[in-house]
């Protein structure tokens, strides 16, 4: 009967569940407009600005600024969900109001909406109000990065900007900052000037471990070093039939002679930077760019400068440009001779003697230009000539080269090549620590035997995986699933967004893998039982209580297959207002309380505090109460470990009928009466198996070793 009640519940809440995310689907929306009219902007933007009106092919406000007589454009305002939406921790994107100035520098950032569960009554908003301040003067230019922790070095260096990131919300920041670059980015492109060609994450990358020592002709055979000459005539045929032409009498002299001739190479492909620079360099120029930039390097001798005598260190070059499918990319010398001084290394090229006397130059690209490998790399060289004296008449050409790179020295963009990766990378040894985790967790539970032919190796292994499960996922590693990430799949799912907000938190998407495969082999009990780490602290706390000997109440069989239903139902509630009300969401989703005593470790207001004491106090009474009647996430834990294969716990013909040992020992309360283990409730915590497989405790073996057997009753 019990089983049959909970099955019919569980199909009832799956049908409901279906029908209404089906509903609200056919009438939601894809995407969010901006919510500012122009008489919000002016108030965000007071005197000295002057708000223009709405651009009509791209949502921004111009902003004018009264100087004198003159009211020149100092920058522009928008809202970064009329660019992009990448969804935040619920599913839902945050929405900015930004302010750049033509340069690409920050004028301000602030948070107009957004919906992480961290920051909502959770850490408050002003860390994330605080976070977003810190872009003002910073610029597009520079390689933003986000609790770094940079060296001397690297703090002098220009190209890089740090900003302080928010403890408890890595994610949360990771993904404003995703928005920000995004959104600020399509404006650039479009009203600013940059690049527009391809998306900086949906772009080749240089492969940084691949190297082969070479000398300065093996890279030109090998065509990373490409070389270009240009005689006098191929100049002078440039300005044929312009002003310009026949003014250059030595080239004139000498049509065949070299005018310029350019060695060009990428810096940043180590068998280049690595064969070219000093040891000691080369790590140094690593530290002091960003993954994605690109450092190239022109090498020029002859007649003509390709960067000039006026030329600033620092700068953007004026008589060398470079752009990829017709469109412009900045590069900027990459001037960093001071902090070389300073660090006594040595930062000269490798040139063969026949180029000793060339100039050289490395220019920096920052990885946001979209600069990519796989494509060739556009130059041009500009020459002007001026006719007259006192009002000069000048006409400028272009010479064009272009370089390319062997396939072998890139990888191919990928789909999903996005900015989380950095955020993987950066926390490699938390993920090796949980793979060994959950690697030691699966030859528990496919060789179960190990710990159960023992009743001591279950007693001292399981506790000391709880120990793991809530300290290093929980605490340190904030690896703690919630179902916050169930709703926030839910609303980006409605909504048509991507999932990939899910990536910016790698312990979360490895557990939920490693949980969604085990859901087919041996169903909830896997996160319930042993990786959640809420679920650990009660346990915990339920050992400390049986090891003082202080009894806990024993629900009835019957109450408790009632109270079991509960937590369906708030999941299924929990499930219909994500639906309904984005902001409601925040709030009911508080019944968990994972976020309080998890990720904030009691850090918090004090009725949250109240209501996750009040919940651990009930698991001094009832055993892991919470996780057994109320909690959403184990409700729905419940459902997908419907997809269980096998039923892998062993059970006799005698189990329920008549021996029912097993049924009064399990403290979850998950065998019933028949004595066939219950799935859905199992937390798998092996003691019924330690019972099975130990001769003094289970029935029908005691009776086995006196040689005698348990007569086996039909029960109904």
């Amino acid at each position: 009967m019990y089983q049959f009640y909970n099955r019919s519940l569980s199909y009832v809440f799956l049908v409901t569940v279906l029908f209404v995310c089906t509903f609200v689907m056919s009438l939601s929306t894809s995407v969010q407009a901006g919510v500012l009219t122009k008489d919000d902007i002016v108030k965000a933007f007071p005197s000295p600005y002057i708000v223009g009106d709405k651009d009509e092919s791209l949502a921004v406000w111009p902003l004018y600024q009264q100087i004198s007589t003159d009211t020149p454009l100092v920058g522009y305002a928008y809202e970064t969900i009329d660019m992009v939406a990448v969804p935040g921790f619920a599913g839902v994107p945050y929405n900015l109001l930004v302010a750049m100035d033509p340069l690409g520098s920050f004028i301000s950032v602030k948070v107009l909406s957004h919906h992480e569960p961290v920051f909502l009554e959770g850490l408050g908003e002003k860390p994330l109000f605080d976070f977003a301040k810190q872009y003002s003067g910073i610029s597009l230019m520079q390689n933003i990065k986000i609790d770094a922790s940079p060296t001397v070095a690297q703090r002098e260096n220009k190209a890089n900007a740090y900003i302080d990131g928010v403890t408890k919300a890595t994610a949360s920041v990771r993904i404003l900052n995703q928005t920000l670059l995004s959104a600020s980015l399509t404006v650039a492109r479009e009203k600013l000037g940059f690049a527009k060609g391809r998306d900086p994450d949906l772009i080749a990358r240089l492969d940084k471990e691949l190297f082969e020592p070479m000398s300065w002709e093996q890279l030109i055979d090998a065509g990373l070093i490409q070389k270009f000459r240009f005689t006098n005539d191929q100049v002078e045929q440039q300005f044929k039939d312009t002003i310009g032409e026949g003014l250059d009498e030595e080239g004139l002299e000498a049509p065949e002679e070299t005018y310029i001739e350019l060695y060009v190479a990428n810096l940043s492909v180590p068998s280049v930077g690595r064969n070219l620079l000093l040891p000691e360099a080369w790590e140094y120029l690593k530290e002091s760019t960003a993954e994605n930039d690109q450092l190239l390097l022109v090498v020029g001798g002859g007649r003509y400068s390709f960067v000039g005598e006026d030329f600033v260190r620092g700068k953007v070059p004026e008589r060398i440009s470079l752009q990829q499918a017709g469109l412009p990319v900045e590069m900027r010398d990459f001037d960093l001779s001071d902090l070389l001084d300073l660090y006594e290394l040595d930062y000269k090229i490798k040139l063969p003697e026949a180029l000793s006397e060339h100039e050289w130059k490395a220019f920096h690209v920052i990885g946001q230009a979209g600069l990519d490998p796989a494509f060739p790399y556009e130059f041009q060289l500009h020459i002007s000539r001026e006719k007259g004296w006192l009002y000069p008449e000048t006409v400028s050409k272009t010479l064009d080269f272009k370089t390319e790179l062997d396939d072998d020295y890139y990888i191919a963009a990928e789909t999903d090549n996005k900015t989380w990766h950095s955020l993987w990378a950066g926390r490699t040894t938390d993920i090796v620590i949980l793979l060994v985790g959950l690697f030691v967790l699966t030859i528990v539970l496919v060789r179960y035997q190990l710990l159960t032919k023992g009743q001591q190796h279950l007693r001292w292994f399981r506790p000391l995986y709880l120990v793991y499960t809530l300290v290093f996922i929980g605490w340190y590693a904030q690896g703690q699933l919630s179902i916050v990430n169930i709703t926030g799949v839910l609303q980006a799912w409605l909504a048509g967004r991507s999932l990939e907000f899910f990536l910016y938190d790698p312990m979360t998407v490895i557990i939920w893998a490693y949980v969604g495969i085990t859901f087919f082999v041996w169903g909830r009990g896997t996160f319930c039982g042993w990786l959640c780490p809420f679920g650990a602290l009660q346990e915990l706390i339920g050992k400390v209580l049986a090891f003082l000997k202080i009894p806990q109440i024993k629900i009835s069989e019957k109450t408790d297959a009632r109270l079991k239903g509960l937590k369906y139902l708030v999941l299924l509630f929990i499930l219909v207002v994500a639906v309904v009300s984005v902001p409601l969401t925040g709030s009911v989703v508080e019944i968990e309380p994972f976020k309080t005593s998890i990720t904030l470790i009691f850090d918090r207001s004090w009725p949250f505090v109240l209501w996750a004491v009040l919940l651990l106090a009930l698991s001094l009474f009832v055993y892991k109460g919470y996780c057994r009647y109320i909690c959403p996430l184990g409700a729905s834990m419940a459902v997908l470990g419907k997809l269980r294969i096998y039923k892998w716990l062993p059970r006799r013909e005698e189990c329920g009928s008549p021996c029912r040992l097993c049924t009064q020992k399990c403290e979850y309360q998950a065998i019933p009466r028949s004595g066939v283990i219950d799935y859905n409730e199992c937390f798998q915590c092996l003691d019924c198996v330690v019972i099975y497989d130990d001769d003094k405790q289970c029935v029908p073996l005691v009776l086995e070793k006196r040689g005698r057997k348990l007569k086996v009753k039909n029960v109904a």
